[in-house]
């Protein structure tokens, strides 16, 4: 039993042993003291852990605690310059309705505050989140115009400040604007829009902050891959001017400007193509018999409406200004000529009644006379004998008819009563030919009213040549 306790304060011993040897092993690699290898070697001392020594404040360094930000650096001195520059990440939208566009970029001041200067053996900036930006005083710079902004915060606030040794800052933000644009759409869809971005101190008039572009034109630079599906971006440019209030005084403006060309190859396809078809659909009632009234009317009033469906779908698209747009001239003009394809064959239509009408008149009264008349019935027409109460308008009713014999016991009752003949004969040959040239003239022109097949056939040739010459005008003007 003796021996047994005693191996086992043995055992305890020899772990306590260990365990101290342990632990000063572990000493000596914390605190880095000097040990020899096994070949007689030295092990270098490890440095200090930096990041267990305790920093000095950014608030300390940059002296933020020591200085009113309230005010502008030199306060009561000139005008501090503020250096901008934008680089345009994106051109995201055109609206024609809203009239307005929306942009996303990178805005960046530059201007010097000695009050942030610090002491650097190495002369290198030290940069900041939008944390700081809160604590100093930097540019109230605002959109002019504007209708909504903001400043991105995915993942955290867009922003960046860069403070130099001797007080040079570097504020830069990543915004994304909607800006009013005034457009003229009185070319439209061949125009052109030039839009502007314009930035400007709110608070600080020129005497206090004078905002300039940085690097003149080469402060706005933009991404080459930025495209619009209905404009071609043609060029940015950037410009300054003094604005003027009457009741602050006079500020600093800059102004960033882009002139966007309108694609017209949309538009061909969804407006002026669709427009020109339905023109040429009209002129087919003019190949259509006179009398198919269902089929030309039809066609007319299919023609007028999709004309009208065309135009209102236009119009939704685009805001209610109080001027003509160049579309609107196309479209106007074509619904005229639709509109008129069909009071084309109104005309036609009454006319024709007007005819079928005369003629049945006249069938009637030589029946009543029992006098044989062929008025509009066989191919080779015939001339007609009337009593005496005839008028101009009956006389003119007879043109093209020809001669026919009158038997010779009618032409001796005609010369009975000369006083005031009963009957009278009218020859209006078409194949006559008279000597008189006023005459020829008239009976042409009456006969091209009354023969409603001559007024399709005119109206094949004028419609599609007036409308074709509209159409050198148009794009030889717009284009």
């Amino acid at each position: 039993m003796p021996y047994v306790s005693k191996a086992v304060i043995l055992l305890f011993c020899l772990l306590v042993s260990v365990e101290c040897r342990k632990h000063r092993d572990r000493a000596r690699r914390w605190t880095g003291t000097v040990e020899t290898q096994k070949y007689g070697t030295l092990l270098a001392k490890k440095p200090p852990d930096v990041t267990k020594a305790r920093k000095m404040k950014t608030e300390h360094l940059l002296k933020v605690e020591d200085h009113d930000f309230t005010m502008r650096p030199a306060f009561g001195g000139p005008a501090i310059p503020v250096g901008v520059d934008v680089q345009v990440e994106s051109l995201d939208s055109i609206s024609e309705v809203d009239m307005d566009f929306t942009m996303t970029l990178y805005l960046r001041h530059y201007w010097k505050d000695e009050r942030l200067s610090f002491t650097s053996s190495t002369n290198k900036s030290m940069t900041f989140d939008g944390r700081l930006v809160k604590k100093i005083w930097v540019p109230d710079v605002f959109f002019v115009h504007s209708k909504r902004s903001f400043i991105h915060d995915t993942t955290t606030d867009n922003i960046m400040l860069r403070v130099y040794p001797d007080g040079h800052v570097l504020y830069s933000l990543r915004v994304t604007v909607t800006a009013a644009c005034n457009m003229d759409f009185s070319r439209f869809p061949l125009d052109s829009q030039t839009c502007s971005l314009e930035l400007e101190s709110y608070a600080y008039t020129d005497e206090d902050l004078m905002l300039y572009w940085k690097s003149g034109d080469e402060s706005l630079s933009t991404d080459d891959r930025i495209s619009l599906s209905q404009f071609l971006i043609q060029k940015f440019h950037t410009t300054s001017r003094l604005a003027f209030y009457s009741s602050t005084g006079w500020y600093n403006r800059l102004y960033i400007n882009f002139t966007l060309r309108r694609h017209i190859f949309f538009f061909l396809l969804q407006t002026y193509f669709p427009a020109t078809l339905m023109v040429m659909l009209s002129w087919v009632s003019f190949w259509i018999d006179r009398r198919a009234v269902p089929a030309r009317v039809s066609l007319g009033i299919t023609t007028v409406l999709t004309m009208s469906t065309i135009i209102t779908g236009v119009n939704a698209s685009m805001p209610r200004v109080s001027y003509i747009k160049a579309v609107d001239i196309y479209l106007w003009v074509s619904f005229v000529f639709v509109f008129l394809s069909v009071l084309e064959y109104a005309a036609v239509n009454y006319l024709s009644t007007v005819q079928d009408r005369r003629e049945r008149k006249l069938r009637e009264r030589a029946h009543s006379q029992s006098l044989p008349c062929t008025c509009g019935i066989s191919q080779t027409r015939t001339m007609t004998i009337l009593d005496g109460t005839y008028s101009e308008a009956d006389t003119n009713s007879l043109a093209g008819y020809t001669e026919e014999p009158i038997p010779e016991e009618e032409q001796e009752e005609f010369h009975e009563v000369p006083e005031k003949p009963e009957h009278m004969v009218v020859n209006l040959s078409m194949s006559s030919e008279s000597t008189n040239t006023k005459k020829k003239k008239s009976l042409r022109a009456l006969n091209i009213i009354q023969n409603t097949h001559a007024i399709d056939k005119y109206s094949r040739m004028i419609f599609p040549g007036s409308y074709i010459f509209f159409n050198l005008i148009y794009w030889s003007v717009y284009c």
